[in-house]
This record gives structure tokens, sequence and C-alpha cells, in this order.
């Protein structure tokens, strides 16, 4: 069984290396956002997993948040909205080769962690995309956190939303880390729930919204898997 896990995890990174390959090829030849796109429905495709919606997308959103537990969150996120996403993304994923071009080529938001001038830089950034209509899109943990509680929320985002009053959309991903792990070399197809949540406008006076908002995700995460037998 580990076998076979082994294996199709490989073959899932290799399609995911390939897809980002012809994203990088495409970019100038296609309009925005279309080679980001095609390459996360290559990815959807290629490797068969299937998303479960729930929920439903505010067509006015300017920034989602999302839970993280795998490299595959991206292209989940990407094959479910038709909105040009601005990732924002640590900075040293930047200088990665190969999976940093595709941000660099993407314009996305590089952030620099216990850095002031990059949080000046960021809302500079993030100004700018939203006035390309594009939508912020922030995993606020930071990382990665496979074991099914969130980390505590980074306060950036909500410096970001609370200036620019921005229309804010939570989206929970369940379980995406027992689909593709890159740390346990696994992968196995499947349909994976991702869960709209209701939007809101980022309001700088009311304190605790992203804390309090990290618990209404992580009771929707929780109560996903208590009620879903599909989940254990």
């Amino acid at each position: 069984m580990k076998i076979f896990a082994r294996i199709s995890w490989l073959y899932a990174t290799t399609m995911i290396f390939i897809s980002l390959g012809l994203m990088i090829l495409t970019f100038k030849l296609l309009p925005k956002p279309y080679a980001r796109k095609s390459s996360a429905w290559l990815i959807k495709i290629s490797i068969f997993f299937r998303v479960d919606l729930k929920g439903k997308e505010d067509s006015k959103v300017q920034m989602f948040l999302l839970n993280h537990e795998s490299d595959l969150d991206i292209a989940i996120m990407e094959t479910i909205t038709n909105k040009n996403l601005a990732w924002v993304a640590k900075k040293e994923l930047f200088d990665i080769p190969f999976f940093g071009l595709a941000l660099k080529l993407s314009q996305d938001i590089a952030v620099e962690r216990e850095s002031k001038t990059s949080l000046i830089k960021l809302l500079k950034d993030t100004k700018k995309v939203i006035d390309d209509n594009r939508v912020v899109t922030i995993f606020p943990e930071g990382t990665r956190s496979s074991k099914g509680k969130m980390l505590p929320f980074k306060n950036g985002a909500k410096i970001v939303a609370d200036k620019y009053k921005l229309i804010v959309q939570p989206v929970v991903l369940i379980q995406t880390a027992a689909y593709y792990n890159i740390k346990k070399l696994y992968y196995k197809p499947g349909k994976i729930k991702v869960i709209y949540l209701d939007s809101f406008i980022a309001d700088e006076s009311d304190k605790d919204w992203l804390n309090n908002l990290r618990q209404i995700m992580q009771k929707v995460y929780n109560n996903e898997l208590a009620n879903n037998f599909n989940h254990r």
C-alpha cells in the first residue's frame, strides 16, 4: 500500500511540475489569468481530484482567506473561481527556481516576515492588484498545518483588509493533506470538500475579527469532519 502511495505521489508531483512548466511557457501567449487557470485545471484533471463545493462565492469579493494544508490548495482554489487571484506568499518562495518564476510572472505579492518596510510594500502591492480587479488571496496561517488544527492567523491579512475596507470571504479546505502530503510522499485521488463562508467587509474597529474568524473556520472544519463519515 505504501509503495502504491509513493508511486501515486511521484506521478502527481511530476504532473504538478509539468503543469507549472506549461504555465511558464504559455504565460505571455494567453490572456491573464488563463495560463495559471489552465495549469491548475491540468493538475486537477491529470491527477484525478474532484471538488465538492459548498456555499457560494461573493461576486464582489476582494480578498480570500484560506486555511492551508497541502500544495494542492492553490490548484484547488484556482479551479473553483474565475477570479484573477493575486497570491500573497513568503519572499523566499519567489527565490525558488521554477516555482518562484511562476509567482513572479503572475505578479503575486511577496512578503518578508518581521519587516516593517515589507508591510508598507504589502499595502502598496495590495492596492495595485485591487485596482487591477484582482482578488488578494492569503493563507493567514503563513504555513501549512496538516494535523486538522489551524495555526494562529498572521495579522498582516487584517492590516491589509482593514486599510482598504475589503470585502473578505473565508474559504475552508477540508483535509487536503490527506490527499497530497509532500512530507509523507503521499497522494491519493478523491473528492475534496471546499466550503465558502459568508463574506463581510473588514472593519478596523473590530479588533478581534481575525481571531474570531479563525475560530469560526475551525468550527466549520471540525463540524464537517464530525458529520461526514467520508472524512473518517
